[in-house]
């Protein structure tokens, strides 16, 4: 069962995700969240990245349809999204070869790690727009060379999308969690 952090986490990503803003996401909406990540520079048309994109944003939609589309009307909708939260631990390989793949679409110079600049525009592709991401990256850096290697990335973005504790660098990996004021 999800808590109000993960909650609160999984509203912002199915907000984000929700590219038609009608409330439930189906499988155009993750057409519309791979179109954004193949408008980076590093995602070229027909290139191996684009195929790979698609892959796995499309791969993820399929997840979510297999196992928490529960009424199989092609919608997921936000309660039936946080059942996915109890499956992810048991996804961990999925969630790190996903990271794979973000990785190389955000890091626009293939130098094998991820700027501050680069890290803003996987915030910006994630959401779709420009989000304040200010004090974040240096929370995210934790060696504080000033990039995020792949293995810091990976790292990160399976505490993003398992971990249950607000003070976790990596809930902040795409953006600051808004939370519920109670």
């Amino acid at each position: 069962m999800a808590s109000q952090f993960q909650h609160d986490k999984f509203l912002d990503m199915f907000q984000a995700f929700d590219a038609d803003g009608n409330g439930y996401l189906d499988e155009r909406d993750f057409q519309a969240l791979a179109e954004r990540w193949r408008a980076l520079p590093r995602v070229r048309p027909g290139s191996e990245l684009a195929g790979r994109v698609d892959t796995v944003v499309l791969g993820w939609w399929d997840h979510l349809a297999t196992h928490v589309d529960t009424d199989h009307d092609g919608r997921v909708d936000m309660d039936e999204l946080l059942t996915m939260v109890d499956m992810l631990h048991t996804m961990r390989e999925v969630v790190a070869a996903t990271a794979e793949t973000i990785f190389d679409a955000v890091d626009e110079n293939g130098d094998g790690r991820i700027s501050p600049e680069e890290h803003q525009r996987l915030v910006d592709t994630w959401h779709g727009r420009s989000v304040d991401t200010t004090g974040v990256f240096e929370q995210l850096d934790r060696d504080g060379d000033g990039y995020l290697s792949r293995p810091e990335f990976t790292a990160l973005w399976i505490e993003f999308w398992i971990s249950d504790d607000p003070a976790d660098p990596g809930n902040q990996l795409c953006g600051p969690v808004p939370t519920t004021r109670t």
